[in-house]
Order: structure tokens, then sequence, then C-alpha cells
């Protein structure tokens, strides 16, 4: 969208001021963005997330009048009366620092105005404003990310929040607050005055929270009618308000905008009459803004001529043009000029999604095509380009489109971008990656939620054929803009290797494997079920016996009434809806009742029954007689997969019972065998390599079994004096170290004391020096880059590394230490799912590749492969990524999964 071409010269009806504070939006993109820098060093990421929510104002609003505030400096006239405002802060990081001066250069390019004065907060700059503002009767909208603005809302004044990053934001005007907090937008500094407001160090009236403060001026309506009835409340309340009842007014005076900051509110200073092209043009290159300057379209813009610049032609709107089976003749000659397509389909799981329709995107065009005409028979020829793979095509999940479209009997091929994985490497953490929130966070033309269009849930309905139509070919036109950002980013970061030769062709693997299923044998899954609940009664009978009559096991209350009042057992602790049942009381309680044992017994036992055996039952699909897991390959942020409907990455095989699950699923041909492949310790090699640490690599090149060795070291014992104890204790170090376990957790774990634990560790650390180097140095190097890597270059961004929040911070670290080696293991494993695909293909073997669980791959195999799978999975698993220390893959097969252990 031309918005600079857009924006020159529109007559419009209505006047409307747009005020940005500018310090909370630029932090707001800060954060949400990724760091980013252009070739002179300057980090950039704050600016471009800042510049293309003022595109999309621009855009969306058509303001005529347009003000960014910025706070002057550390010290307001707050602080006069209140010295520890704000203090609890952490210091601003250097990197968001240098980029104020960048964004100050960049708004007078927009043609924005900016103003800051010392002593003042850009809060109140915006309270002047629009105070001055609504007295002219004017329409304002302001933009934060700072609740406090809510006290401005009017009939006049809108205040957008933005709820995540900067890409959505929530509008308030007075009936949203009322709705929201049933308050006038005045009682915001009340709710501020009793409740405080941590980001800015008010203090309130402590103990008291939003719920508290939100029930107390309901009732009573300001700060000063809840002080004066005080004597009135009961207990604590009444203690907590008439002690800290200055502590209340000094907040609430603190919280409320100052309206009066003596500046020019001349009205007409604040016109916003469009971007300076050539100006726009230069700062955008000096920032290296490439996409934004091809969206621009500065035609013109070198040569510093406005009238030619202003009379640049404006981008095309896009046509959307509907194609019926009377009609398909006409997309037809477009296919070869076609470079993004959008595949819509209803329903969360890929295998059950019902297909609405696919557009395409060329030239100018948009072409809708229906599901009933995707599947015509004269649609033939568009499915042959489809499936072919010499057509190259972008889009948007292609695992989730190739699904889909397989299961209405259609083969899609040649994609080669696919923008949803793109973004997902970019930033793992992102918890929902929609395409229209994609649009917005790299500063592409926005495109309507799918919620908007739809309808969400029970409310799922497909608008009029038209909207549809536009709502879908937008979606493609916004893949083809996307790929071009998308492919540059993830080059500035240096993963286009990680994307082309991992991660893309990974997703065609996965569909392949889901879309083949493993088969499930029903009968023996319904035999497994009776002897489980045969196992559950005989439970149940045990339990009842305990406790000395019949209650329900399944109620916390009736529950909570046996075990701490029949049975007299220690309180571990309390809910609001009476005593905890949960499993973590439940394990503290084992060693004094047997009662306990029999309900921890039953809850594992029910689980399986329900989960996997009903589960499973209802996910056999009927026509193919197996269960067809689907992986999502953009949700774990380490970059595992994740296997949904059903779950088979989850069940329960510490537990016989949950082993025995594992027999239900069997080969799909009669004679053949179900082979598996575990890598031996992944991480423990991965953390080897990684860590170079002496020890570590002696055990493992020399084939020792990891947990002796490490028990031998720490304990100072020879081989032969190691005893199951000993090789216990290690081996809980072994892992946990991975993770940055605490002397805490290993007490746990091992049930003895901290202190014994925190020795055990320190042990740990003088043997294995390489691994405390590690860990110390990838924290330092978190901190300065605000991200970690896997050694195929797969970045994980972790902003709290530098957080104030003890707990936060530490979360970070120890993240910091685990993302480098269990996201190398998930690529190790992705890679040689890849490999094996390959290997499988090229030798011509009948062999499938049928599950992908944590460490480990899942095969049928005829049994004349056999021998050849048994060499050739391991020689592939083994060979996938070259370490310092060897990778071993342990190859077991069987008549069903449960017999490869």
């Amino acid at each position: 969208m031309n918005v600079y071409v857009q924006n020159r010269g529109v007559s419009v009806e209505k006047e409307k001021l747009i005020l940005i504070d500018g310090n909370s939006i630029a932090s707001r993109a800060f954060y949400a963005l990724p760091l980013l820098s252009n070739a002179a060093g300057l980090h950039t990421n704050a600016v471009y997330g800042f510049t293309t929510m003022l595109l999309r104002l621009i855009e969306e609003e058509k303001p005529t009048h347009f003000l960014v505030a910025f706070d002057a400096g550390k010290v307001t006239f707050r602080h006069k009366d209140y010295s520890e405002y704000k203090g609890g802060r952490s210091k601003t990081p250097p990197e968001l620092s240098e980029q104020f001066p960048l964004l100050k250069e960049l708004l007078p390019a927009f043609g924005i105005r900016q103003f800051e004065l010392e002593g003042y907060e850009a809060d109140d700059i915006i309270g002047t404003l629009t105070r001055t503002a609504q007295e002219e009767g004017k329409e304002v909208l302001v933009v934060s990310g700072d609740k406090d603005m809510l006290q401005l809302v009017s009939d006049k004044v809108t205040v957008a929040l933005t709820r995540k990053g900067i890409s959505e934001v929530d509008r308030y005007d007075p009936a949203e607050i009322q709705e929201k907090y049933g308050l006038t937008p005045a009682q915001i500094i009340d709710l501020k005055g009793l409740m405080g407001d941590s980001s800015d160090n008010i203090p309130g009236i402590p103990g008291v929270g939003e719920k508290t403060a939100l029930k107390l001026l309901h009732e009573y309506g300001s700060v000063e009618s809840v002080l004066e009835h005080a004597d009135d409340m009961k207990g604590k309340m009444k203690e907590k308000i008439r002690d800290h009842a200055d502590s209340a007014r000094m907040s609430k005076e603190i919280a409320t905008i100052f309206r009066e900051v003596p500046m020019d509110t001349e009205w007409n200073a604040l016109a916003y009459s469009g971007v300076q092209g050539p100006e726009l043009a230069a700062m955008f290159r000096k920032l290296e803004f490439k996409s934004l300057l091809e969206k621009m379209d500065f035609s013109g813009a070198d040569s510093g001529d406005a009238a030619e610049d202003a009379d640049a032609p404006q981008a095309e709107p896009l046509v959307v043009r509907l194609i019926s089976e009377d009609n398909i003749g006409d997309l037809l000659p477009a296919l070869p000029d076609v470079r993004s397509i959008h595949v819509e389909a209803a329903g969360d799981n890929a295998h059950t999604a019902v297909i609405i329709g696919a557009a395409l995107r060329t030239g100018d065009a948009g072409y809708y095509v229906p599901a009933s005409v995707l599947t015509a028979p004269k649609a033939q020829p568009l499915r042959d380009w489809l499936a072919d793979g010499s057509a190259e095509k972008s889009t948007w999940d292609r695992h989730r489109a190739e699904l889909a479209l397989a299961w209405s009997g259609i083969t899609l091929s040649g994609v080669t971008f696919d923008v949803m994985l793109a973004a997902y490497l970019l930033d793992p953490t992102e918890t929902s990656l929609t395409l229209s929130g994609m649009a917005d966070k790299y500063g592409v033309p926005s495109v309507a939620p799918d919620e908007a269009v739809f309808g969400k849930g029970a409310k799922f309905r497909l608008p009029e054929t038209e909207v549809l139509a536009a709502h879908v070919c937008r979606k493609a036109d916004r893949i083809e803009r996307l790929h071009a950002e998308l492919h540059e980013r993830l080059q500035e970061v240096e993963m286009l290797q990680l994307y082309y030769e991992l991660e893309l062709p990974l997703s065609g693997v996965l569909a392949d494997m889901e879309l083949r299923g493993i088969k499930v044998d029903k009968a023996a899954l319904k035999q497994l079920g009776d002897e489980l609940a045969v196992q559950i009664d005989r439970t149940m009978s045990e339990i009842y016996r305990h406790a000395g009559f019949e209650f329900n096991i399944n109620s916390p209350k009736q529950l909570g009434e046996v075990l701490f009042e029949k049975l007299q057992l220690p309180v571990q602790k309390k809910t609001k809806t009476g005593y905890s049942t949960d499993a973590e009381v439940l394990e503290k309680l084992a060693p004094y009742h047997d009662i306990v044992k029999g309900i921890l017994h039953y809850r594992q036992l029910a689980k399986l029954q329900s989960t996997y055996v009903e589960g499973l039952l209802k996910e056999v699909r009927p026509e193919t007689g197996k269960v067809h897991t689907y992986y999502r390959q953009t949700i774990a942020a380490t970059g595992r997969l994740s296997s949904q409907y059903p779950n088979l990455q989850n069940i329960p095989i510490r537990l016989e019972e949950g082993r025995k699950i594992r027999k239900v699923f069997v080969p799909s041909e009669p004679g053949w065998s179900i082979l598996a492949a575990d890598y031996s310790q992944i991480e423990l090699r991965v953390l080897a390599h990684i860590s170079g640490d002496a020890n570590l690599k002696e055990a493992f090149t020399n084939n020792m079994d990891i947990h002796t060795k490490t028990a031998m070291d720490v304990f100072g014992v020879a081989e032969s004096e190691v005893d199951s104890n000993m090789r216990r204790s290690a081996k809980a170090v072994n892992f946990g170290i991975v993770y940055g376990i605490s002397d805490y957790g290993l007490s746990q774990n091992l049930s003895i004391t901290r202190k014994e634990a925190s020795q055990f560790i320190e042990q740990y650390f003088a043997v294995f020096q390489g691994v405390r180097q590690y860990m110390d140095d990838i924290v330092t190097e978190a901190r300065e880059k605000g991200y970690v890597t896997t050694l195929l270059n797969r970045r994980r961004y972790l902003p709290e590394i530098t957080a104030s929040n003890f707990n936060l911070r530490s979360f970070a670290e120890r993240t910091a230490m685990n993302t480098p080696i269990q996201g190398t293991a998930a690529d190790i494993i992705k890679l040689a799912m890849v490999q094996m695909d390959e290997r499988l293909k090229r030798e011509g073997l009948k062999s499938r590749m049928l599950l992908q669980v944590h460490d480990e791959l899942i095969f049928e195999v005829p049994p004349d492969e056999l021998e050849v799978m048994r060499r050739l999975v391991p020689e592939v698993m083994e060979g996938a990524l070259k370490l310092d220390v060897p990778l071993l893959a342990e190859v077991n097969d069987g008549f069903n999964w449960y017999e490869t252990k």
C-alpha cells in the first residue's frame, strides 16, 4: 500500500489528532522485535517497529494532526513529592537508548511534530493536548502502552493501548472502560491510588490488588470516600486503609496526569500534511529498511522534486476474481505467473480440516477458487499445477495446507517458501503465529484477523462469498509481500541454511508421515481397556478399605476430608475451595499412609484408560484403521516437535501399564516389523561437544556409561565401587545440570537435604569444570547479545535475561544454558529425519518412517529390508551432524512398538 502517495493532499472531512507516547511505544517495539542492526552497527528494531505502527496509523486513521511526545529526562516534578517515583525500574538497555536519536531524526521525515519538556513526562504533554483539543471539540486518538492514559478518555478522546508488542491494540472509550472496570475514566486515578503501580514504584495500599480496589471503588467511588469509610470496614482491610491512608492519597496524586504543561498548544502547529518523500527515503536507506523502501514506492524521491513526488503513481488496489467451473479457463493462463497461494481450511486438526477454498496471487489480481471448484473435473489443470514441483509457490503453513488438500485428493508440491515457518524461526517465542499478526509485525498492509471474518468457536460462520474471496485473496497477497521481507531477515540473522535445508523440507516429511499414519490394533486396545478397568476396580477397593467407607475418589473435597479429617494426615496446602490434593501434595503424603499410594496409582490407571484407551479409539480414522498424529513444527521455542490429535509423545512409559499401550501400534502390512531407533543420551553428548569438557568427552569417546563415569569422578571411587544409589544420584545431576537444576530441585529428586544436594553439585562442577565454564559463558553471552543459538544457528531471544525481577531473570538464565543443548538435540533428530527420507527414496526402499517421539524414530519395515534398515537407520542418525563425540543410535525391532524396547 502506497501510504506515501495516499496521504499527500487528501481531503478529509473530519479533523483528527493522533498523540503517541514515544517512550512507551519505542520500548514496546524494542522488546517485541528481535534485535536488528544496520551495516554501521546501529540497532534499529525499536525504530522499525515504531515506523510500521506510524505507517499503519497514517493509512487507517487518516490523521489531520499528529504529535509524538517524549520524556525529557528521568527527573520530573513528581520526584519532588515522592523521590522513589519509578525507583524500581531497571536501566534502559543501551541497544534501546541509542535508537531514540534515530527515532527523533525519523519523525520530521514523516512530517510529524515531536515535543518534550524538562521536568514533565510524555503523559503530561499528551494530557495537556487532549484537554485543549477536547475544549475545541476535536477528535483525539492516544496511542500508548501505559494504562495511566485511560484517565484521559472522554467522548472526544479514545485511547489505544498496545496489547501484544505493538501489533495489536485495545481501544477504550468511556463505554469500554465502564464495561471492563465498572468505572469512569476519572476513577482510573483512584484505582491507581488504591492498588498502586509496581512499574512506576507507586505504593498504593499494600495488599490491595486490582480486584479489591475495584470492589472498593464500586462501593465508595473514590480514594477519599474509601478513606472516610475506613471505620465501616472489618478486620485487616480496616487496618490496611487506616495505616496507609497517606500512601493512598499520595499515590493518587502521583498517578494523576498533569494537564497544564506550559507549551505551544496552537492547533495549526500540530497539522499533519504527509510524509516528506526524499527525506523519508533517505532515512529508510540509512536505517536499511529495504522492504519499506520497496513498499512505499518513492518514485522520484531522490530528485527532491516534491511536485513529481506527489504525483507518483499510487499502488494498484487488489482485484479479486471469483473462479467458478464456468470461468476456470480465465485462471489457467495466469498460473505461470502465480507466486503465492493461500489454502483456507476450517478446523484445528489438519487431518480433519474442511477445505473452504484457495487464493492465488498474480500481478494485480487475486483469484479465489472455492473448494467445490478445486475438486471439480474441469479443475484438473489447476490440480496439475498445484502438484507440479517445478512451479514455485510461497504459502502460509505449507504443512497444514499439504495435509488438508491431500485428504481431499489434491497434491501440493513446489512450495519454496513458508511464511509461517520463517516467522517462527525469526521469533520462536511468538505465542500466536497468525498472518494478520505477522503483517502488522513486519510492516506490510494489515489483513483482518480470521476471527473478525469467520467468528470464533461456536460462532464460526462463513461470510458472504465476496467477503470470503476478498479476505482469502488478501492473505495470499500478504504472503507474497512477507516472503521478501522474511527472507531478507533470515539472511540478516544467518538462518537461511537452517530454514532451507532443515525446517522447510522437514515440513514436507512430516506431512508425508502424518498422511501415512500408524496402524492401531483396535481389538488389542479394547482388551487393554478391559484389563485396566479390572485394575482400576481393584485399586478403588483397596482405597475404600483403607478409608473405611466408599467415597468419590475424583472429588477433591471428599478426598481432602478422608485424608486430612478422617485419617488426620498432615495438611500440606489449602486452596480457596479447601484442601489441596494435587500430585505434589500426594507425593509428599505417600510415606504417611498406604491409601495415598493407592490414590496415586488409581489416578495413573484412570488417565491411561481415558486418555490412551478411550482417547486413541476416538482418534482411529475409520477408512484407514490408523491414527494420524499432527506434528506442530512452530510451537516449542527450542525447536522440538509437538504431537497432537493424538499426542503420541506423552505415553507414560515409566509405568508398565503405560508401556503396554505401545503394543497396540502395529505394522500396516502383514509380516512387516516395527523398527525403533533411539538416540542414546543425545543432550549430554551435545553438552560434551559444546562445553568441550575433557571428562565428558572422554566418557563418550570411550563408550563408557556416562552415569557410572560421573559417579566415579564425583565420588572418587573405582568403577567396581559405584553402587546403584551413586549411579542414580549421578544420573539425576547429569540430566538436571542440562536444565540448570538448583540444589532445591536436586534435593527433591533424590530425597536428600539441600545442603547435601548443594555439595553434590559443587563436586560435579569441580570435576566437570568445562561444563561450569560453558554455563557461565553462555549466560554472559546471552546478556550481551540478547539471545542464544544452537549449533545450527537457531536463535532464541531472552529479553528477561536483564530483568530486575529475580524469578524472570533466573528462568532466562536457565533457558540460556539449556536452549543450545536441547535445541541442538532437536535440530539433530530433525536433520536425521530429512536425511532418512532422502535415503529411503534414493535407495528405493519400501520401508516407511511413521513417528518421531522425542529422540526416537519409528519405522515399519518389510522382512526383506530388515537387515538393511538395521544398518541404514543408525548410520544416518549417527552421521546427521558431526560432533567432537560420537552420536549413538540404538536400534531394535519387533512385531509391535512395545517389542522394540
